[in-house]
């Protein structure tokens, strides 16, 4: 009953929070104060593959047992001290970091430290459907789904208190890439039994509970959400001890509150807006080459997409040099491929799909197609691969309509895109993907794969036997310089069957104020702030 009464407690204050919020202007606290772009979907990112909830959740609220460090280019401890690799590959043995706190909340005080029962219980609500959680939340393990996840781990063997080993049903170079992901977070078996006990399993995914630098203290939606220091923190000492993430989705807002002082670092930058920083001394832009890809992608299961011929012809159809130009600023790379040049297994490689409106009309009366008009679903939030899919959108009709097609441009609230997108019920759709870690493999099972079909993640609903088998044999293979060929061979395969035109490869970029520092940004994955510092402060009534 005290569990109950807490859980209530914490609704009854968000819920007046929220009504509050609509009655008079918001009152963000002191502290660091990021301008995100938009709500997250949960505070659990198991559940979601988008990149706003990862910059929410992932790197601030949880742990995972490693990480992978982008510049030494090796995987590096977490919860995780050490781990050692069987001779056949196919046993993967962790020594698990004691004396780790988790949280605490109104919901629930730890009465322990993280052990082997919370990394047991974190992967097999995801990978055993007879698992009390692993139907509790409406999008399942979209990632892990993607990926085959459940089919790779023959089991998961609790050793002792602080060592567990992960037993694969075959081998696979991308198993630890995948558990360095930002989707592979730790969560308290502790708190989800309390939760159980209490029937409401579905907080656990809401009010969220981990091991991380900040704790999770309030979220009013379409306004911001509230962190403080986890003070018992293991790892290097958090300065910062208030998070604000002030969800703001126009971009115009974002960049104004940056200069006024409302924020101190700021998301999503349009291009346009960076040759206004030169103006603004206390503005710093903070860039990484981005392990991104934007893409068109057509709904292959659906007439007249799933002619090749069609297919072929739309991408022959859009001019990508003036996209860059107008949506990038030309602050883009052109894409060829899937994979960016900041990939290891990039290899530029001649694009069967190259810019001709007259092989375009040719190839649809080849199709003996006329009259054609098609859908484009457009995002309507900015996206670090692709700023402003509205504007592509229109400059893909304007394209289209040189070679008689009509394309008519839909978009909806986020929250609605993707609920919908979940349907399959489109025609094309102008999406992407930012890379979750720098294993090549991320760039395609995760989309295109038919297990990624079979999670939603797969927009082009393509599913080929062939392809699959290409990035099969490149899992299987440990060195790099034999698991490139199976790439360059699985990029050929998308340019031949276009269930996807990929259009660029953007930068990754932030916008600070000059008092900020040691703010990195990687070149996949979300955010984190944890060792973000202040030289200066400015309060915020």
């Amino acid at each position: 009953m005290l569990v109950l009464y807490k859980r209530w407690l914490f609704i009854i204050s968000l819920f007046i929070l929220m009504l509050s919020s609509g009655c008079s202007e918001p009152q963000l606290p002191s502290g660091l104060v990021y301008c995100s772009e938009g709500n997250p979907e949960s505070f659990n990112p198991q559940q979601v593959t988008s990149g706003t909830t990862i910059d929410a959740t992932s790197h601030q609220l949880y742990n995972r047992l490693i990480d992978y460090d982008p510049e030494t280019k090796q995987f590096a401890p977490q919860l995780a001290t050490q781990w050692s690799i069987s001779e056949d590959g196919l046993s993967y043995k962790f020594e698990l970091r004691q004396h780790v706190t988790f949280h605490n909340s109104h919901l629930f005080t730890p009465t322990r430290f993280f052990n082997a029962d919370d990394v047991l219980f974190s992967f097999n609500r995801i990978i055993d459907p007879n698992n009390a959680y692993h139907h509790v939340g409406r999008n399942g393990y979209p990632y892990f789904q993607s990926i085959n996840f459940s089919q790779l781990i023959s089991s998961i063997e609790k050793v002792n208190e602080f060592e567990v080993i992960f037993h694969l049903n075959h081998k696979d170079a991308s198993f630890m890439f995948n558990l360095a992901t930002d989707f592979a977070v730790i969560l308290s078996k502790e708190y989800a039994d309390n939760l159980l006990l209490a029937g409401t399993p579905e907080d656990i995914d809401y009010f969220a509970i981990g091991t991380g630098p900040f704790k999770l203290h309030q979220y009013v939606k379409n306004d911001h959400i509230r962190y403080h220091r986890h003070t018992s923190y293991w790892g290097p000492k958090v300065d910062t001890q208030q998070l604000v993430f002030d969800i703001t989705p126009n971009s115009t807002s974002r960049f104004t509150k940056l200069i006024t002082g409302d924020c101190n670092v700021s998301a999503l930058p349009r291009p346009a807006e960076l040759s206004v920083i030169t103006t603004q001394p206390n503005i710093r832009v903070v860039k990484n080459p981005g392990l991104n890809v934007a893409f068109w992608a057509f709904n292959t299961q659906k007439p007249p997409f799933n002619d090749l011929r069609v297919r072929q012809a739309l991408a022959h159809a859009i001019n990508k040099k003036k996209i860059l130009s107008v949506v990038y600023n030309n602050s883009a790379v052109e894409a060829s491929g899937v994979l960016p040049p900041a990939s290891w297994a990039y290899s530029k490689h001649f694009d069967n799909n190259e810019y001709d409106p007259q092989k375009a009309k040719a190839l649809l009366k080849k199709a003996h197609v006329t009259d054609l008009s098609i859908d484009i679903w457009a995002m309507p939030v900015a996206r670090t691969y692709n700023p402003n899919a509205i504007k592509m959108a229109e400059l893909i009709q304007e394209d289209l309509a040189n070679i008689g097609v009509k394309a008519n441009i839909i978009s909806y609230d986020w929250s609605v895109f993707t609920q919908k997108l979940a349907k399959t019920d489109y025609d094309s759709v102008l999406i992407g993907w930012n890379a979750d870690n720098n294993d090549p493999d991320n760039f395609f099972t995760p989309i295109l794969s038919c297990s990624a079909l079979a999670s939603k993640n797969n927009y082009s609903r393509w599913c080929n036997i062939g392809f699959d088998h290409i990035l099969a044999k490149a899992r299987e293979q440990t060195e790099q310089f034999k698991r490139q060929p199976y790439f360059q061979a699985a990029e050929a395969m998308i340019s031949n069957q276009v269930p996807i035109v990929p259009i660029a490869h953007a930068q990754k970029v932030v916008l600070k104020d000059k008092s900020i520092t040691n703010l990195h940004v990687r070149p996949y994955g979300g955010i984190s702030f944890a060792q973000t510092t202040q030289t200066s402060t400015k309060d915020k009534q």
